[in-house]
Order: C-alpha cells, then sequence, then structure tokens
C-alpha cells in the first residue's frame, strides 16, 4: 500500500481551508486543516507530515514563528508559506530560515498544488502526470504520487 503524502494546512480564514483541502484531495495528498496555530502546532508535536502550509499573518503567532517550530521539530518537513502580504523582504527572510517555496494570495488552487508536487518531488515522492498537459480545462492537474525511499525515522 502506497503512503501518501500528509499536508497539514493552516490559515486562520477558515475559507480556505474548505477550498484548498478537497483540490489538494484530487492530487492524493491527505490533508488536516487548522485555523488554530496553537492547535496545529499540538497535531504537528504529536504526527509527522510531509508538507505544512501556513498562513504568514494570523493573530496569534505568524507564519515565520510556525516555521521555526515546525523545522526545528522535522527537518526533513517542507514548509511553504501563504501570505496575501508578499514582500520581498518577508519571503527572503522565510527563505533564508528554511521554507521551501512562498506563494501570495491571491492564487488558484492549481498554482498550490504544483508547488506541493514540487516538495513532494523533493522529499524523494514520485509524480506521474496523468494528463499530457498538467492542467485541464478547470485548472485542475491530475498527478499521482508514489511512495518516497525509506527515510529513517519515518
Amino acid at each position: 500500500m502506497e503512503r501518501r503524502i500528509r499536508l497539514l494546512l493552516l490559515d486562520d480564514e477558515p475559507i480556505v481551508g474548505k477550498r484548498l483541502v478537497p483540490a489538494l484531495s484530487k492530487i492524493g495528498v491527505e490533508t488536516e486543516s487548522f485555523t488554530d496555530p496553537e492547535a496545529a502546532l499540538q497535531q504537528i508535536a504529536r504526527e509527522d507530515f510531509d508538507i505544512v502550509v501556513t498562513d504568514l499573518r494570523m493573530d496569534k503567532m505568524d507564519g515565520v514563528e510556525v516555521l521555526r517550530r515546525v523545522l526545528q521539530k522535522s527537518p526533513r518537513t517542507k514548509v511553504i508559506i501563504i501570505t496575501g502580504y508578499a514582500t520581498l523582504e518577508i519571503a527572503r527572510q522565510a527563505l533564508a530560515i528554511g521554507a521551501f517555496d512562498f506563494i501570495a494570495k491571491p492564487f488558484k488552487p492549481n498554482d498550490l498544488r504544483n508547488i506541493v508536487a514540487k516538495a513532494a518531488r523533493a522529499l524523494g515522492y514520485k509524480i506521474k502526470d496523468k494528463l499530457a498537459d498538467s492542467s485541464s480545462a478547470h485548472g485542475d492537474s491530475e498527478m499521482e504520487f508514489s511512495d518516497p525511499p525509506d527515510v529513517p525515522g519515518r
């Protein structure tokens, strides 16, 4: 049985999770969505995630702090920062700390799926596009992920 990519999505706007969880499920990504940074970090402490997607600006804690804590617990985890307040300075700071990538709102679900696919490849997953063209008329990408090589501690 193939192990699915595990992704934690953190954004204080509930609509983001409602839209992105089904979009990520279409490409076989098992996604848990959170609106509260503390609850998300508690889940990250309990379970391993391949990828964490976090909003940059939230009331209780910013995405850079989430990034730091995720990488402290699991340096292998790929962290993607999403924000409506994209600036070059913030992007550089997040990337310097260890973010895998950065995406500015508004974005289409397919934009995030492409970054998630790139992160999955970096983790050793093999990704096959089901369609010759990576997007359909609806902007959906069909991809299949297969298991990465065995990773110690996973």
